[in-house]
Order: C-alpha cells, then structure tokens, then sequence
C-alpha cells in the first residue's frame, strides 16, 4: 500500500466512522481496528503513522472497562486519545478533535503525507488482487448495482478475462432488473456474463421463513451454492469477487459495538465455502466507491445508480416472504421509481424504496369492506450509509404516487410514508 495510514482503535466509541471520514478528507487514509489489537499486529499493518484511541459509550464491555494493550505505547508512533480516561497519552480530548487540531496531528506530529486518493487506491487494489488471484479465474456476482459493477471493473483491470460474471436472478430482483443487467452488460459491455434464474430455488428456500437475519444468511448462502455449481462447470474458479464495503463490515459488529444486522457478503457463509474472497472495496465507504467507479470509467448513470441490498426485495417484503406481497413490492417500487425520475427526485434522493408489511388493515374498495396491505414509503440521503436523513418530498408528488399504487397494485388500500431519520431506524427495514 502506497498511502501513509492511521489507525482508529475501537474502545467504545460510536462515531468511529466520523473520525476516519474526517481524516480521509483530509487527505489520509484511515482504519478502524479493534481495542485489543497487539503491537505485532499493528505493527504489521502497512504505513502507519498514528493512532487514535477512541473512546466512548460503549467503553464497559461485561462489567469491564476496556483498555488497549500497554504494547501500543511502545512503538514509538504518535498516539492521542478520545474520551478514554485510561489513556496514557500525554495529549487527551473529551470530545473528536476538530480539523483544525486532527491537521495539526496528522501533518506535524504523525509527518503523515496527503496521499489517499482514488487513482493510488485503485493502483493498490489491482497489485494486491494480481498477487492474490494469480494466473487463476474469479467468479464475481454481478447484480448491476453500483458496488458489483465496480468491482467487476476493477477486477477487469487487474485480471482481464481471468474474470467470470454471474448474474443470478433470485426471483427479488426489481421490476425489469435482470433483463436489464444482461442488457448493459452481456450486450452493450460485453462482459462475460453467465445469466442464472434461480428464483423458484430462493423462494422455496425462504417459504415461511420470517425472521430477517435467518432470510438475509439464506440468502446468501444460497448465493455461495449457485457460484459453486457454476464453478464447477468452469476450470480453474478459485476465488470469489465481492462488493463487501466497509459499512457492511461495521454494521457487522465489532468488540465493542453491538451488530446492527448480519450483511449476507459478510456473515452467514457456508463453512464448506471452497472460494477464497477477493474483496477489493472492503475499505471503502459509500461515496468513496461511487470515486472510484469514475475513477474507473464506468458511466455515470451505472455508478450513481440507486443503491440495492443483497437479498434484494427480500428485506422489503417484510416477515415471511409471499408471492402476492413480493409482487405489491416490486410494482409499487417501479411506480415509485418512476414518479421520482418524473420529478427530477431520482437525481436529487440518494436511495428511495417501498416496503410491504406482513399483516393487513381494513379499507373500502367498490363500496365493500376489505382487508388487505400497505405500502410504505421509504426515501432518505445520505453520503456514506452510516446516518441518513429523510427527504421532504412534495405533497403533490407524494399523493400522485399514492394514488397510483391503490389503483394498479392488487391487494394494497394504504399508503404510508416513513419519517424516521437513521439512527435511531436503519436505511432498510429488515
């Protein structure tokens, strides 16, 4: 790795992102490590020069205060402390450091160069996947969102036709999505791109099964099972491309921080998994991957495309996926999408969705009492996925979606719209 880094060590703190976000703006590459990291360990990582203890709510973990091991005093690089009251530091703050003093820091006392940057970043990835990948094939899942397909470019400029795409339809894609991604990719990108409709596979798997984290690690074990069987119609597939992203790392769960759910790219992995992963954007956060997109080339309608979980519409049906709800889903998320690009909200509103509950509510249709559905509206921003607030949309664009979804959705009588800011709610529902 070419850039200097800093270290962010985890002792409780939830605005651990906050301050690695600060530091990369500044030019600086940062990480986020765990509060028990040895001095080998962190010795062995690549140009540090500095380290932050950053402390904070979450500091008392079972009873007991955390604390790092007295090794990292040691080692003889810069270290200052953040609302960490056992810090031996000389230099301590109640509170994150502002630019002006994280400057001073990064510039003056850790001599630290302003070397992070997308074109060093992408030179990095594409020694480190070479050396890792060899003269072997990598079999990457290709959805079209914007962190496949930067991958996918990423990987074709380190590797070539060493590169193997998969699109899998798991029957949760969005409306006309899959026809999509063979469209832009197999016939106008002409990647080598392997189509597999595996929807009856995923739905049969998920019947009856409502809690979410159990349908995210269906999801994605079954993801891993489709790569294996096309893997093994192909010779030399040794390793597995992923978009894995550092929010889904740390959303994950750390030491000190509790999991605020399972990401199916990153949890709930079959342990007789025979790929090694290549994961060349772990590092990166949201905003910093749509860089690289262009860095890469990659048009920009792909790379500022609205951004798609995994299990797709799988954690918007909510519960027990059902047919009839996973298809009110998927055509009151085209009429939404729809309405948004007529009112110029598509390029205004960074992720916008619907979600459909599994119970039901009384209404009146034809003069007859019925009971069915509800669409819920979901459109917030945000620059890196950690926190999000929601968009004000217009009235009049709000009652026309409404109004159109109670029309032509079959089964829904009620339309809501989600005013919850994340934290305390998360971007999607499940």
């Amino acid at each position: 790795m070419k850039q200097d880094m800093i270290v962010i060590l985890d002792l409780g703190s939830t605005q651990n992102t906050v301050i690695a976000r600060r530091i990369r703006d500044l030019g600086v590459y940062s990480e986020i490590h765990p509060h028990d990291i040895t001095g080998e360990e962190l010795k062995a990582l690549p140009n540090v020069k500095g380290i932050i203890l950053n402390g904070g709510e979450n500091r008392v973990v079972n009873g007991q205060a955390v604390e790092v091991s007295p090794e990292i005093y040691q080692l003889g690089l810069p270290v200052i402390s953040v609302d960490y009251p056992q810090s031996q530091c000389a230099v301590k703050y109640q509170e994150l450091p502002d630019q002006e003093v994280l400057k001073t820091f990064l510039f003056e006392e850790c001599k630290a160069e302003a070397n992070w940057n997308m074109k060093n970043f992408i030179a990095d990835q594409v020694e480190l996947v070479r050396r890792q990948v060899g003269d072997k094939k990598v079999l990457l899942a290709l959805s079209g969102g914007v962190d496949s397909s930067v991958v996918a470019a990423l990987l074709i400029r380190a590797v070539g036709q060493q590169l193997v795409c998969v699109h899998v339809n798991h029957g949760l894609m969005r409306k006309n999505e899959s026809e999509s991604v063979v469209k832009v990719f197999r016939d106008e990108l002409h990647a080598n791109l392997i189509y597999v409709d595996a929807s009856e596979r995923f739905l049969g798997k998920l019947a009856g099964v409502s809690d979410p984290e159990q349908k995210r690690k269906i999801i994605g074990g079954e993801f891993i099972r489709v790569f294996e069987e096309e893997a093994r119609k192909l010779e030399g597939i040794d390793f597995l491309g992923q978009g894995t992203i550092y929010p889904d790392i740390i959303e994950s769960g750390t030491k000190t921080a509790k999991m605020v759910k399972s990401h199916h790219n990153v949890g709930g992995l079959p342990e007789d998994l025979k790929f090694a992963l290549v994961e060349p954007l772990k590092q990166l956060f949201k905003d910093e991957v749509r860089a690289c997109g262009i860095e890469l080339g990659l048009p920009h309608d792909m790379v500022y495309r609205q951004p798609f979980p995994g299990p797709g519409l799988g954690v918007r049906c909510l519960g027990a996926i059902t047919r009839d709800r996973l298809e009110a889903v998927r055509e009151s998320d085209a009429i939404l999408r729809e309405e948004f690009a007529k009112a110029g909200l598509d390029k205004k509103v960074w992720q916008y969705f619907t979600v459909v509950p599994d119970f039901k509510s009384v209404g009146m249709k034809n003069n007859a009492r019925v009971f069915e559905y509800m669409v819920i509206l979901r459109a917030i921003n945000t620059v890196d996925a950690m926190t999000a607030s929601v968009e004000k949309v217009d009235w009049e664009v709000l009652e026309k979606i409404t109004n159109r979804i109670l029309a032509e959705v079959p089964g829904v009588n009620r339309v809501c719209y989600d005013m919850s800011p994340k934290p305390p709610a998360t971007i999607e529902f499940e």
